[in-house]
């Protein structure tokens, strides 16, 4: 029995911020192509459909981008309950390391790869997810970034605009 809400998460490098470049839309366009619609966000793009046409989907999602320029792919197939049972935290610290995971799946690399432009946009998704309302938050996330406490609250209060 096929699960509930199986997705194809994609991100594809090289990232410029502005338009895609060809070959993201390529990437997009083979999705499309097959009948799957193809939500694009700022971190990566989305397509939901039955487990098979994801499948089938990923290896020309894949030929298409590389022949376009990509020089790196992140590719993504979860279904419904796979993912929900992964975000289901059973203490408040694997709820900040699942947020961390999430942001990281969105950016495409984990915080310590990420440009300090990439690290502030995490710091704010981060952020609007509660992330430092939980104890010692700020801590960790400097440690995942490998940056300092100092620098996780200059890109708060950056945020914040003080």
């Amino acid at each position: 029995m096929e699960e509930p809400d199986p997705r194809l998460e994609f991100f594809v490098e090289p990232f410029t911020e502005g338009r895609p470049g060809h070959h993201v839309t390529a990437a997009i366009e083979e999705v499309a192509a097959r009948g799957l619609e193809v939500r694009v966000g700022p971190f990566g793009s989305v397509a939901h459909g039955g487990l098979d046409a994801l499948i089938d989907v990923a290896g020309p999602l894949l030929r298409s981008a590389f022949s376009a320029g990509a020089d790196r792919i992140s590719l993504h197939i979860t279904t419904g309950s796979a993912s929900h049972a992964a975000t289901a935290p059973t203490t408040l610290h694997d709820a900040l390391t699942r947020m961390i995971g999430d942001v990281e799946l969105e950016l495409g690399a984990p915080l310590v790869a990420l440009s300090r432009e990439a690290k502030q946009a995490a710091v704010r998704l981060l952020d609007a997810r509660g992330a430092f309302l939980l104890r010692k938050a700020v801590e960790d996330v400097a440690d995942a970034m490998g940056v300092s406490r100092i620098t996780i609250y200059n890109y708060l209060n950056a945020e914040k605009g003080g």
